[in-house]
């Protein structure tokens, strides 16, 4: 469910959607707080669930000391109005046993709002690509019919590459190949519900490991951008702005009273 954080609702209709699944590497996560960060969009509202872990904290995007102790919780939606722009930021994992209901929860949302389109980024295990998808780059795209009718010209045009369809028996050529994301958690099955609403909804991963993944956010978040030119594409030194909150990324410093 939804709930504004102010009396008056805001309005999505004709607004793009972006919003990340929970998968390897916290990628999608990463490029979303590049994306609130740098375009300083403005808080409008939070997802309330039982599906995902409950969590709170202090503001991640803080610029000054006045802002820095909102409280801030698990899922929060971002806009620029003048971009037309909705982001779903999601902090903490969900519940494997309700996957199911929160997609459920997202498709109905997403409908009830009249977004134009939904972009849903993602990421995938570099080590279970198969051999066609070593080539190349590790980006990958994939589009519901819907979208394909809207946009699907725009990505031709710029030369990206569809997630393959792969064979569940590597080397058996007679099965019918099938839609594999692993470590992509509900990427698959969002882009399954999308295709079965007639949502305009598009994914876009990034195939990563484990570790340091602060260099795959600025790869798809860049990738997005030569889509939807979220920024000017002729900055190119300082194009993303980096949340404070990414000092403490990795946890923060050892205590010193420990030796």
């Amino acid at each position: 469910m939804f709930i504004p954080v102010e009396a008056t609702p805001p309005s999505f209709k004709g607004f793009t959607l972006i919003l990340p699944a929970i998968a390897v590497g916290n990628v999608a996560q990463l490029a979303v707080d590049l994306i609130v960060s740098t375009l300083s969009m403005k808080r409008v509202g939070y997802m309330h669930t039982d599906c995902l872990v409950p969590m709170v904290g202090p503001n991640p995007y803080a610029t000054s000391a006045e802002d820095a102790g909102e409280i801030h919780t698990t899922a929060e939606v971002y806009t620029d109005a003048e971009k037309k722009l909705a982001v779903l930021q999601i902090r903490s994992p969900l519940i494997q046993s309700r996957s199911k209901k929160f997609r459920k929860l997202l498709v109905s949302w997403i409908k009830a709002s009249e977004f134009s389109r939904t972009v849903v980024l993602s990421s995938s295990h570099a080590y279970q690509r198969d051999d066609q998808q070593l080539k190349g780059t590790p980006l990958r795209y994939l589009v519901t019919p819907a979208m394909r009718t809207a946009s699907g010209p725009a990505l031709t045009e710029l030369g990206w590459m569809e997630m393959e369809r792969l064979s569940p028996f590597p080397g058996l050529v007679e099965a019918v190949p099938r839609l594999s994301i692993p470590g992509g958690g509900v990427t698959k099955g969002l882009f399954t519900d999308g295709c079965q609403e007639e949502l305009c909804l598009a994914v876009v991963l990034v195939f990563c490991s484990e570790g340091d993944n602060v260099p795959d956010a600025f790869t798809l978040v860049n990738h997005l951008n030569e889509w939807l030119l979220l920024v000017d594409n002729d900055v190119r030194a300082q194009k993303w702005k980096v949340p404070g909150s990414w000092r403490l990324l990795f946890g923060s410093s050892h205590p010193p009273s420990i030796f």
